[in-house]
């Protein structure tokens, strides 16, 4: 029995390593093949461009507003607003009637002064995969400009680079990490779960539909 359970034992902790080994070599590959494409200055980018701003809640769970949202779509108006960005597609979850970031993403840019006709809705992008591949496929988009967090840039410009859309990101402004630490660590565990998901399980998005071109 003794013999047995340490048997079980040499396993699990192997099977730890090599978890550990797959989720660390994941983030290298994931963030080194990607960060010469995070931009932090607007002034790096051509005018006229189309912007993915990938969707995150408008809310915490405490009903306060998120600084992750309200980062991202002040730094999108402000692309705007330099003539950096003449279009955007708002991607992300609308799961229930209750829960609709595409539309909250819309009415924090109008609040900003973007216009509603330089606004596009994606209402299936349900995870980043699905957001940057309904981006190419639906919407007509190759050539983009990602708006999210330097942390969840990475992982959104290394499924850009599978799926052959030429990208990059513009980061927003980041909360306190003590604020972000739990984010950080589920990011850490997506980065894997990317790489899986492109390179062994061949995941594809949830819904993709009829093409809707945007011409600008």
């Amino acid at each position: 029995m003794k013999v047995r359970w340490k048997k079980v034992v040499r396993v699990g902790v192997v099977l730890i390593i090599i978890t550990v080994l797959i989720i660390g070599i994941s983030n290298v590959w994931v963030v080194t093949s990607t960060q010469n494409r995070v931009l932090t200055d607007y002034r790096h980018l051509p005018d006229s461009g189309v912007a993915l701003v990938l969707g995150t809640s408008h809310k915490l769970i405490s009903g306060a507003p998120n600084p992750f949202f309200q980062n991202r779509m002040q730094t999108a108006a402000e692309l705007y607003r330099q003539g950096k960005i003449v279009h955007f597609i708002v991607s992300g979850d609308n799961r229930t009637k209750y829960y609709n970031e595409p539309l909250e993403m819309q009415k924090a840019l109008v609040k900003l002064g973007v216009p509603v006709g330089a606004i596009t809705l994606d209402y299936a992008g349900l995870r980043t995969l699905d957001s940057i591949v309904r981006c190419k496929e639906i919407f007509g988009q190759s050539n983009i400009t990602i708006i999210t967090q330097p942390f969840h840039s990475y992982r959104a410009l290394f499924i850009s680079d599978y799926y052959k859309v030429n990208a990059v990101a513009l980061v927003a402004s980041e909360p306190g990490r003590e604020q972000a630490a739990k984010v950080y660590a589920r990011e850490y565990l997506a980065r894997a779960k990317a790489v899986l998901d492109l390179y062994l399980l061949g995941t594809a998005p949830r819904h993709l539909g009829e093409k809707e071109p945007i011409r600008i």
